[in-house]
């Protein structure tokens, strides 16, 4: 099936990966998954989860699965964790390498979890990793904030909405870079400007609002669009929800 996601919760049962004052990475990643995978099979994408429930899996096998499922993508979402309490703050996310769209999806989710508010470390290269080294399709692992560090679980905790949307709008603007032959979308078009600071003030009303939306900058336009969706009627049905709340809009594809 095309543009079909892997989204991996990582640790689970036994294991609960980083634990840090009762509280267990396993959980904030299963969480996390789960609002971005609502996020994106909103806006048309097929999303298949290595788990939903609490449950145990090796690396190997949460590999494997994702190749036999003939995923596009796999994403996994961790906490990070350090030596010391309260020692680092911040997120990245792991590649097997700097290439290809698994690299520009990685900068752009760190970019979009900056906006958010969190610190940016960046995108690092992780090839020992079996579920980068192993996954037959671009994959990436967030590292979304310090478990052990209590800024970071603030953060989390108060703008878990926020975070899942801003990582979806990512993988979402990331496909509309993608030069390579892909699927075509239907996008919903709010806007197109010359001037950037008003592409952005109806970007951020827009997101304020809970919409999926993005800027694309194309033929000296920024044109701000929400959505990717593979059926038409998704696209139609987005239209009317931005309609409904003043917008003049258009369907345009890529």
């Amino acid at each position: 099936m095309e543009n079909f996601r892997k989204l991996l919760p990582a640790h689970g049962g036994s294991d609960p990966g980083a634990v840090y004052q009762g509280r267990s990475e396993k959980d904030d990643n299963l969480q996390l998954a789960l609002d971005v995978g609502r996020i994106l099979e909103k806006n048309g994408i097929d999303v298949v989860y290595t788990r939903t429930t609490d449950e145990y899996q090796t690396p190997f096998e949460k590999a494997k699965l994702a190749n036999e499922s003939g995923a596009d993508y796999f994403i996994s979402f961790h906490r990070n964790s350090s030596p010391s309490d309260n020692q680092y703050e911040g997120v990245e996310v792991l590649v097997y390498d700097k290439n290809g769209i698994k690299y520009d999806m990685a900068q752009n989710i760190v970019g979009a979890l900056g906006e958010v508010g969190f610190r940016e470390i960046g995108v690092k290269e992780r090839p020992g990793l079996v579920v980068l080294r192993r996954t037959k399709m671009p994959a990436l692992l967030i590292e979304t904030g310090f478990l052990n560090t209590d800024k970071d679980n603030r953060f989390f905790d108060d703008n878990r909405e926020e975070i899942a949307r801003s990582i979806a709008e990512a993988i979402l603007g990331t496909l509309t870079e993608e030069t390579v032959e892909v699927p075509l979308y239907y996008r919903v078009q709010t806007g197109a400007f010359r001037d950037r600071e008003n592409a952005d003030r109806m970007l951020y009303q827009l997101t304020d609002q809970g919409y999926p939306s993005f800027l694309l900058h194309e033929n000296d336009l920024y044109k701000v669009q929400t959505g990717a969706f593979q059926q038409l009627g998704n696209a139609v049905d987005m239209e009317q929800r931005l309609r409904d709340d003043g917008y003049s809009t258009v369907i345009v594809t890529k």
